[in-house]
């Protein structure tokens, strides 16, 4: 896997994202104009390095989630947060869809104070616009340890766009993802 070089050398910032599978946000982030990289992972736990299979027992309290790398000169952090809110369903506790559990609880991890403003600024804009009809339960809280996924889990729905899941949920999110955001696209 590559490694992107520190986003203070480089001018890049971090994005750390949890709405359901993995898979289906590193699809749509892998497409958006000044994202550099997005890696799937976990973070959000109570042990070290954990595996997908201990992740997904629900005993570790780790989210799936994705590092997104990018250039805040082409695309803002407030701009990742809208594109967020349109993939997931940020009203339902641990899940999304028919994956249930912690590790598929909506979250953002803030890195900086200023991204944690934005991420309260956004969820108060959604529920004053109405967006959704039910309360928004996005949990809003500090980045802790990243751990990478599996190398099998990167680039997962660009390897296998087949792949049962991959056709019925990830192709969907994606394609919804380049109707609405069109201008935003790579």
């Amino acid at each position: 896997m590559e490694h992107i070089a520190s986003p203070v050398q480089t001018g890049l910032n971090i994005a750390t994202l949890a709405g359901g599978c993995f898979w289906c946000l590193e699809a749509v982030y892998d497409q958006i104009k000044g994202v550099a990289a997005v890696e799937s992972g976990y973070m959000g736990g109570q042990i070290d390095h954990p595996t997908y299979e201990a992740v997904c027992s629900g005993r570790t309290g780790h989210a799936e989630a994705v590092r997104i790398t990018f250039d805040p000169a082409v695309v803002s952090y407030r701009e990742l947060l809208e594109v967020f809110f349109v993939i997931h369903d940020p009203t339902t506790h641990n899940r999304q869809g028919h994956d249930v559990g912690t590790q598929y609880r909506s979250a953002i991890f803030y890195h900086t104070p200023d991204q944690r403003q934005v991420a309260d600024d956004a969820i108060a804009a959604i529920t004053k616009g109405g967006m959704y009809p039910g309360s928004i339960v996005t949990q809003v809280e500090p980045a802790g340890t990243w751990y990478e996924a599996e190398p099998y889990h990167q680039e997962y729905f660009s390897r296998n766009p087949f792949q049962g899941y991959c056709a019925a949920v990830v192709g969907p999110k994606v394609a919804k993802f380049r109707k609405l955001f069109t201008a935003k696209l790579k």
